[in-house]
């Protein structure tokens, strides 16, 4: 069997940028180099692949189904890179730690603080880069290494196709908060006089949601779901607006009514929300991240 040529990066980063650009012409302008110099690497890369990558579309050049797909892997290669340079250039300003962390639009935005506010007390200096966004996107973003960490309400699928592991963090009382006017109409007689109430809750899917449905049919109360957010930030903002009550851990009771100017209702009995750390390494190595696997969450526990 034919041994395949080793990639030649060179020439794929001139396809890359041939593909972004849509022009032979412009990417040789933003490169600086000859037009003809593009073309003749290009022709190399898809020699040594066996695949014709781009083909002409009126006036520009478009990725063929295959150039698609190597476009995919040299985005990953190249953003890759510059994360490198990045990271690389940061350790050159002095003894400080970079940390790139994944948010679950799940996760609420007082629970990912306290969780991270650890990593300025270590005794190196930590740079912090936080990225907000859907579960499955998060995870993926830490397989491609481009996060050392994922902060999230659920643990990651045992047996899937990524190799990453989940750290659990501690479990979290839960609470229902409302609006003052809200609050001062539902805490008397909760959660018997919960029929009917105006509520925010999370998307199905979500852990939080089924324990929550589960609680109000175990107390026989079916109040009127008036909004379902993914985003647990814009969970609270309508919350905050008086819209609803809302389901938020007992913990940040002191934070909700001091940002949002809502009131704990009552405590959803046998409701806990669970929070992990997932990362690539069952043994984590990096250091921030092993600061927040190992901080007491006693300020998250239940009195009692």
């Amino acid at each position: 069997m034919m041994k395949s040529a080793a990639l030649n990066y060179h020439h794929l980063r001139y396809f890359w940028v041939v593909a972004q650009e849509g022009s032979v012409t412009r990417a040789a302008r933003r490169l600086g180099v000859a037009v003809q110099t593009i073309s003749v690497q290009i022709a190399q890369l898809e020699q040594s692949l066996g695949k014709a990558l781009l083909a002409p579309q009126g006036r520009r050049l478009v990725p063929t189904e295959a150039g698609r797909l190597a476009l995919a892997y040299a985005d990953q290669i190249f953003q890759l890179g510059e994360h490198m340079g990045a990271a690389l250039r940061e350790t050159d300003a002095g003894n400080t730690l970079r940390l790139a962390v994944g948010i679950s639009d799940a996760l609420p935005k007082l629970i990912a603080f306290r969780l991270m506010e650890v990593v300025f007390h270590l005794p190196q200096q930590v740079r912090l880069v936080c990225r907000e966004g859907e579960f499955d996107t998060l995870l993926a973003e830490l397989a491609l290494h481009r996060l050392d960490v994922v902060l999230t309400d659920r643990p990651a699928s045992v047996g899937g196709n990524l190799r990453v592991f989940s750290h659990p963090l501690g479990e979290f009382e839960i609470t229902l908060f409302g609006s003052p006017a809200l609050a001062k109409r539902y805490r008397k007689g909760f959660p018997a006089n919960l029929g009917r109430a105006p509520m925010l809750l999370p998307t199905r899917g979500n852990a939080l949601r089924g324990q929550v449905e589960r609680w109000l049919e175990s107390q026989n109360v079916a109040p009127l779901v008036v909004g379902e957010f993914e985003d647990s930030a814009l969970l609270t903002t309508f919350g905050r607006a008086g819209l609803g009550l809302f389901p938020a851990p007992s913990v940040l009771g002191e934070d909700i009514a001091a940002q949002l100017g809502a009131e704990p209702v009552g405590v959803l009995a046998d409701v806990r929300e669970r929070y992990y750390a997932i990362s690539n390494e069952r043994r984590i190595r990096h250091p921030a991240v092993e600061a927040i696997r190992n901080a007491p969450v006693s300020w998250g526990q239940p009195e009692g």
